[in-house]
């Protein structure tokens, strides 16, 4: 088993894996020749958030090798703070805070699978000049557990519902129920859609309303014994999303008779909505779809979607009343 790897893109890998670090403790990432995927499932997050994630080689990494008997397949487990401080200290400081001994924004990066005290380490190679010219070359190790292939099939992402039909439970249940209605959303700035649900912080101990419509509003609702509140957006984009032919022709009856201004939502765990919010960090573009009374899949971008470098896709279940 061998891998190795220059990272060329650093401070996208530690942006990716900071969205991730507010998940959960230890992520499970799985190398493979073209992509490799980043997984958090739901087992030990409260309200049940995953992120499967997609990412492409080339889109972060050059001088990309990996052999296995696994069909050139690695998977791991790591924690995540522990990577991300890694990766924090090969991106370097920030300008600001960069001195004649911090490592420069072109720093050399080589990731590769090591042994140390017999055990398996994510070993990082860090080389370069300071900023007075003097080399400057250090080696970090994080511990990791390399995962048995009967563990790595255990690993079931969430179905994706087709538009217009939606998983009755995308986390347990594997029966499609054509009644569901779906609306695709492009979402506004992550980072200001985070500062609005963070304000609603204090009225949100039964869950948000996450809810849209197909004339591109979207809008977010809280409410208590005393109050409700509501924010709103408008003039957002609804994405056609590509639909089997089959489920065309049958749900073009049905269009006619909605109201495309009618508003179709889900109510899920405040946390959980945070939770996907620190993905702002790597985010361009950000697709949501609202299973009604079921889910909401978010599909964070990593650059332009026409060509982008991978996509975070994030699974919230509905909260239900029984479940506050």
């Amino acid at each position: 088993m061998r891998f190795r790897a220059t990272i060329e893109n650093v401070d996208t890998f530690a942006k990716i894996v900071q969205s991730v670090e507010k998940l959960q403790r230890k992520c499970t990432i799985k190398f493979a020749e073209q992509e490799m995927r980043i997984i958090c499932t739901g087992d030990v997050n409260e309200g049940g958030i995953q992120l499967w994630s997609q990412i492409k080689v080339s889109s972060l990494f050059t001088d990309y090798r990996i052999q296995s008997n696994s069909n050139n397949e690695i998977t791991i487990s790591v924690a995540s703070d522990a990577l991300l401080a890694a990766l924090r200290s090969a991106a370097g400081p920030s300008s600001a805070q960069r001195s004649s001994s911090s490592l420069p924004a072109d720093t050399h990066v080589i990731m590769k699978l090591a042994k140390k005290a017999d055990k398996s380490v994510l070993s990082f190679e860090i080389t370069g000049l300071t900023s007075i010219g003097r080399n400057i070359s250090i080696v970090q190790h994080v511990f990791i557990d390399v995962m048995r292939h009967a563990d790595v099939q255990r690993l079931k992402e969430p179905m994706c519902p087709e538009p217009d039909a939606c998983l009755v439970s995308i986390l347990s249940c594997t029966v499609l129920s054509p009644t569901v209605i779906q609306v695709h959303i492009l979402l506004p700035s992550l980072a200001k859609l985070r500062t609005v649900v963070e304000r609603l912080r204090p009225l949100a101990a039964d869950g948000v309303t996450f809810r849209a419509n197909h004339v591109g509003e979207l809008q977010l609702a809280v409410t208590t014994d005393n109050a409700r509140v509501e924010v709103g957006w408008g003039g957002l984009t609804n994405p056609t999303m590509a639909k089997d032919p089959a489920s065309q022709e049958a749900g073009a009856e049905d269009a006619d008779a909605k109201d495309p201004k009618d508003m179709h939502g889900v109510l899920v765990s405040h946390k959980c909505l945070l939770k996907f919010l620190t993905s702002h960090v790597v985010s361009t573009t950000t697709i949501a779809c609202i299973c009604e009374n079921h889910c909401v899949i978010l599909y964070v971008y990593i650059g332009n979607v026409a060509d982008a470098g991978g996509v975070l896709t994030y699974y919230i279940p509905a909260k239900f009343d029984d479940a506050m």
